[in-house]
C-alpha cells in the first residue's frame, strides 16, 4: 500500500488508509504490517489498534532480523545496544500511553516515571558499551598480533546475501553458515588462506542494506570496523540480479564502505553467482557496470568458478603494495596523522622516543603519496624500503 501525502501525526497515513488496511488485514489472514517508513510510537500504537495486528517499521523489522540471526555474544550485545538506544528516543511517549487514557501535566507524575525509565534504560545502555568495549580491546589485541607477524588482511564485504560466506568457504575450506536469509553473519570470521606460497589474513563481514540505521551502524561500528583495518576489500555483487538492482545495491556498498572511513582502500569486484546468468547475459551487464565497479571479476562462489582469477588478482593487487618508513618530531599534529596512518596502511613497526615517532609500514601507492607529503609538512623524514 502506498499513500502520498503529508504524514498524519496519528497514523503516518490518512485515516481512510487506516480503514482500507484493517480490510486488507481481516481479507489476507495477515498476522504483521509492516512500514517501510519510520513509525512515532503513538502511531504504532494507534495502527495496531486499528488493524488488531503487531506493527513494525524498518527499523523494527532489521533489529528484528538481526535478532533472530545474532549467534555470538558481541552480535547479541550489539542489537541489544541498538534496541536501547531506539527504546531511549521513544521512552517518554511510551510510559504516557502505558498509562492508558491519564494524560499528567507538566512535569506531573507522567514526566517522572518517564525520567526513571530513562534514567534505567541509560544504565542498561552504559554495562552493554563496557562488555563491548571489552570485547573491542581483545579484537584489537588480536588486529596488533596480526600487524607484528606482518600479515595482510583481506575483507569480504557486500549487500546481504550477495554469496560472501559462501567464497569465504570456498576461499578458505571453510563451513561457514550459508543460508538465502538476510544477515546470516552477523560477526567476522577470520582465517588463514594461502595463495602461490604467500599467506593472508581472510575475513568474513556483516552484511550492508540500504538505508542501514545509523544507529545500527554505531553498534555495530566495532564488527564493520574490520572492512577499515583491511588491506585489500574484496566487494561481492549478486550478478544475477536485474540490472537496475545491482547498481541500486553497489552504489548502497560504496556508500557504506565510504561512511566507514574506508573509502582509500584497493578495492576487487566480484560480479558473483555466475552460474545463474547466460554468458551473453553476463557480457551485457558487465559492460554496463564498467563504469560503477572497481576492478571486476566474474565468478560463482558455489561452484568454485574462476576462483584463481580472484586469487591472482588479490596478489596482483597487494603485491603493488609499496614499503616505506618515516620519523616526524613530536608535535601537536602528529598523533591524528598516526591515527589515520594506521587506518590506512599496514603497520609493521612503530617507535616513539622522547622527541619523535618512528614508523616502518606499507601501502598502496595512492596512500603512499600523501603518507610522503604529511611527513614532509610535519617536517619529518621519509625514506622508501625494500618490502619485509
Amino acid at each position: 500500500m502506498e499513500q502520498t501525502r503529508r504524514p498524519d501525526s496519528r497514523y503516518q497515513i490518512g485515516k481512510g488508509k487506516v480503514e482500507e488496511l484493517a480490510r486488507m488485514v481481516d481479507e489476507l489472514g495477515a498476522e504483521k504490517v509492516i512500514f517501510d517508513n519510520t513509525l512515532r510510537t503513538l502511531q504504532t500504537y494507534n495502527l495496531a489498534k486499528a488493524t488488531r495486528v503487531e506493527v513494525m517499521d524498518r527499523f523494527q523489522l532489521i533489529l528484528e532480523l538481526f535478532r533472530r540471526r545474532a549467534t555470538t555474544t558481541e552480535a547479541q550485545l550489539q542489537i541489544q545496544l541498538a534496541t536501547l538506544q531506539n527504546e531511549l528516543k521513544h521512552a517518554r511517549e511510551k510510559v504516557r500511553l502505558s498509562k492508558g487514557s491519564e494524560q499528567p501535566g507538566f512535569m506531573g507524575l507522567g514526566a517522572y516515571e518517564a525520567d526513571v525509565y530513562k534514567d534505567a534504560i541509560k544504565l542498561q545502555v552504559q554495562t552493554i558499551r563496557k562488555k563491548l568495549s571489552r570485547i573491542r580491546e581483545k579484537r584489537v589485541l588480536q588486529r596488533d598480533r596480526r600487524t607484528e607477524l606482518g600479515f595482510l588482511t583481506v575483507s569480504l564485504a557486500g549487500y546481504t546475501s550477495s554469496g560472501k560466506s559462501t567464497l569465504f568457504n570456498a576461499l578458505t575450506a571453510e563451513t561457514a553458515l550459508v543460508d538465502k536469509s538476510l544477515f546470516t553473519t552477523l560477526s567476522t570470521q577470520t582465517r588463514m588462506i594461502e595463495f602461490s606460497n604467500r599467506k593472508f589474513l581472510l575475513t568474513d563481514t556483516v552484511g550492508f542494506i540500504d538505508r542501514l540505521p545509523i544507529s545500527l551502524i554505531e553498534a555495530f561500528h566495532s564488527t564493520l570496523e574490520e572492512t577499515i583495518f583491511s588491506d585489500l576489500i574484496v566487494l561481492l555483487v549478486d550478478l544475477s540480479e536485474p540490472l537496475d538492482t545491482i547498481k541500486k545495491k553497489n552504489n548502497v556498498c560504496l556508500e557504506t564502505i565510504d561512511r566507514l572511513g574506508a573509502s582509500g582502500i584497493p578495492m576487487v569486484t566480484v560480479l558473483n553467482k555466475i552460474d545463474l546468468v547466460k554468458p551473453e547475459e553476463q557480457q551485457e551487464k558487465l559492460e554496463a557496470l564498467k563504469e560503477c565497479v572497481k576492478n571486476p571479476i566474474m565468478l560463482s562462489a558455489k561452484r568454485q568458478i574462476n576462483l584463481e582469477e580472484l586469487k591472482k588478482h588479490v596478489l596482483r593487487v597487494l603485491e603493488n603494495y609499496q614499503a616505506a618508513q618515516f620519523s616526524v618530531p613530536l608535535s601537536g599534529n602528529v598523533m591524528p596523522f598516526i591515527s589515520w596512518i594506521h587506518q590506512k596502511a599496514d603497520i609493521h613497526k612503530e617507535e616513539f622516543t622522547n622527541d619523535s615517532v618512528n614508523v616502518v609500514f606499507e601501502a598502496n601507492p595512492s596512500v603512499m603519496e600523501q603518507v610522503k607529503r604529511k611527513v614532509q609538512d610535519l617536517n619529518g623524514t621519509f625514506q622508501f624500503t625494500p618490502k619485509q
